[in-house]
């Protein structure tokens, strides 16, 4: 019977070890010895033109002499001779070959062309690849380690319902150790390598459909191949599986092709973690936070709601040690969630219960309660409609006394939609062991603990909308840098209210544009005309104009002499109660994105913005306005004049039709300012820019 594509990636019947060496020392021997070790049933077919024993067993000279058909090749010898393996590979019957050979896409130009002409080849043949630079890959249940990580060398495997997806082979087998020392068994771990043909998500995609795997981890480097990735997390979430990821790059770095503030600001990462957010990914800040939430993630459902701006969500903390306590709140605050204290009648019911509690955001317990009260107390916390988490603390019970620190956890009654989470202040293996061997998530630091309850409280993302194609103004250039008066006119064609502009030939300066006035240069090849001293401001007469007019044309001709002026701008004064960016880029990782933030030329010295994939609809440009701070001086802070958040949602959601553009590819767009007042919103500047 053929093996379909997911089962001859991660649970193969028979594999083949081309390369594989009889020195038990080396590298190239370890699948073999770690396959034998750890049980594996299926059939192993050592390749080695030099050796006809290998450890113990029976070696090949070729792939063309094995006694059977295989559904995984492992390859593992130098990269220049790899190509020449794959007919082989594919008449042996395989359908998945794994390169652990570097040389390739990681090496510089002629190392990429040499990977494009491998995944051609293996395209050709029917075979997928996994790789190359690829550490290998893991069933821990069935013991099928393809793979050279020195993690597997553990004389047991803990199997559990985890898997690990990693763009990083090293940091694979850390993970898993670091996890394993915390009892945490996994299913299947996956290095993807260079993802020169398989991905990320077409790992993910064949995770969903595996029995043993509950929940899929991801540490990633950066994002490849996004809409595959993207329907495999909707699968994941209709499958009920969460997926959690760690992702480099968090450190803000400037793009060097972006010709806008929206680049600098809205770089891959941020992209990225919109991306994640709107395909339901859990993002933690924290690598142990990576498994440690792993129970949290598998046993509780994520609050559904979305609210445009909520309260923080409510955590009821019961602690046996005050200090640990605090340090949990403390980055509970950092993280945006709230400690509540129980309200005078819960602490009366608990009272008559015989248990004193007070009203303070910590209920500590440290030198008041046996064991039968902190299960009665912890129980009724569970059942409150006040909270919505509890946070249990405890002490250096954990440490001597695991058995009595954490037999209230265990024994409790915890209802399916109360999530409970325990972080031990002393390092406790035993107590650790039996909470995970329990099901509840437990964090051994306050960091990581305040990490899990944040993501898993964040509001869950949606992808982006749909809708018609938005057709392209007449007349209008269909690549390359727009002047800002045709970006005026695609604005105004998506809906956004944009200031009046009447564009003069540098020799007749007549107008209908009422005086003060804004007089800027018109031309395509100036993305940021202030810079350059090529905009003037509150002109008040015809005479001011033609003296702004002047000094506007030598200022080009100073500092942009090369530079093709359509003409003079002029716009009339504008009043705003603020100014905020609107900005719009193709990012080249996961597609269109718009972002609103603080406007002006301050807007990069302290980045204050919310990123969706774009097109979003009226509702989620709500939500973005609401994460976006200086937005409170519009919103009814301290008695301030309200603005047209209406308006300014309305505009958002316009502006981000960019991405629906019929005919053209918008690469970025911004607004900036975009100016809010009490009756409405105006664009009173304008770019974009076409692939």
């Amino acid at each position: 019977m053929s093996t379909s594509f997911a089962d001859a990636l991660l649970s193969p019947r028979a594999v083949a070890l081309v390369g594989a060496s009889g020195d038990a020392r080396k590298n190239t021997a370890r699948p073999l010895r770690f396959m034998r070790k750890h049980g594996y049933a299926g059939s192993i077919y050592p390749v080695n033109a030099g050796r006809a024993e290998i450890l113990g067993e029976r070696a090949y000279p070729s792939l063309a002499e094995l006694p059977g058909p295989v559904d995984h090749v492992f390859i593992m010898i130098p990269g220049d001779g790899v190509a020449a393996l794959l007919p082989d590979c594919a008449r042996a019957g395989a359908r998945v070959v794994t390169v652990y050979s570097d040389g390739f896409g990681e090496s510089g130009p002629q190392g990429q062309a040499r990977q494009a002409e491998l995944v051609r080849q293996a395209r050709a043949l029917g075979l997928r690849l996994l790789g190359p630079n690829s550490i290998g890959l893991a069933d821990l249940h069935g013991g099928g380690i393809l793979s050279v990580n020195a993690a597997f060398e553990a004389d047991t495997l803990l199997a559990g319902g985890i898997s690990l997806v990693s763009q990083s082979g090293s940091m694979m087998g850390s993970l898993l150790s670091r996890a394993a020392a915390r009892g945490f068994g996994f299913a299947k771990s996956v290095s993807v390598g260079n993802e020169s043909d398989i991905t990320v998500g077409e790992v993910v995609d064949a995770l969903v459909d595996d029995a043993r795997t509950e929940v899929i981890l991801l540490f990633l480097e950066t994002l490849r191949a996004a809409p595959t990735l993207a329907r495999a997390l909707a699968r994941a979430s209709a499958a009920g599986k969460p997926v959690v990821a760690y992702k480099l790059g968090r450190s803000e770095q400037g793009d060097a092709l972006a010709q806008s503030h929206t680049g600098a600001m809205a770089g891959n990462d941020v992209a990225v973690d919109a991306f994640l957010k709107a395909h339901g990914v859990m993002r933690v800040q924290h690598l142990e936070t990576l498994f440690e939430i792993a129970p949290l993630a598998a046993r509780y459902a994520r609050p559904a709601g979305r609210a445009r701006e909520g309260n923080a969500p409510r955590v009821a903390v019961i602690t046996t040690t005050g200090g640990g306590a605090a340090t949990v709140v403390d980055n509970l605050g950092l993280r945006g969630l709230a400690a509540v204290a129980p309200p005078a009648a819960f602490v009366r019911e608990i009272a008559q219960r015989g248990l004193k509690i007070r009203e303070t955001p910590v209920i500590d317990l440290t030198l008041a309660a046996s064991s039968e009260q902190y299960r009665m107390l912890l129980e009724a916390l569970l059942r409150a409609d006040w909270c919505d988490a509890v946070l249990s603390v405890v002490g250096s019970s954990a440490q001597f006394h695991p058995a009595l620190a954490v037999q209230p956890l265990l024994q409790a009654d915890k209802p399916a939609a109360k999530p409970l989470a325990v972080f031990l202040a002393p390092e406790a293996p035993a107590s650790l062991a039996l909470l995970q061997a329990g099901g509840i998530a437990a964090f051994r630091t306050p960091e990581a603990c305040a990490d899990a309850l944040a993501v898993f409280f964040a509001p869950q993302g949606r992808p982006p909308g749909q809708g018609a194609p938005q057709p392209w103004p007449d007349g209008l250039p269909r690549s390359g840098m727009l002047s800002e008066f045709e970006a005026a006119q695609v604005f105004a064609d998506l809906g956004v209210p944009v200031t009046q502009g009447e564009l003069l030939a540098p020799d007749r300066l007549d107008h209908r544009v009422p005086y003060p006035l804004v007089a800027k240069i018109c031309s395509r090849d100036l993305a940021h005309k202030t810079e350059l001293g090529a905009v003037r401001i509150g002109i008040r007469d015809a005479q001011a104009l033609e003296a702004a007019a002047r000094e506007l044309r030598e200022a080009v001709r100073l500092r942009a002499p090369d530079a093709r002026v359509d003409g003079i701008l002029v716009q009339p004064m504008e009043d705003r109660l603020i100014e905020l960016i609107l900005g719009y880029r193709h990012d080249p990782l996961v597609g269109p994105t718009v972002l609103l933030g603080a406007g002006g030329i301050a807007a990069e010295l302290a980045p204050d913005f919310a990123v969706r994939l774009a097109p979003v609809d009226v509702d989620e440009a709500w939500r973005m306005i609401f994460e976006v701070r200086q937005t409170r001086l519009v919103r009814g802070f301290r008695g301030l004049p309200e603005g047209d958040c209406q308006a300014l949602a309305r505009a958002i959601a316009a502006f981000s039709r960019l991405a629906l553009c019929d005919g053209v590819r918008v690469e970025e767009a911004e607004i900036n300012p975009l100016f809010v007042r009490a009756d409405g919103v105006v664009a009173v500047d304008a770019l974009v820019r076409l692939a």
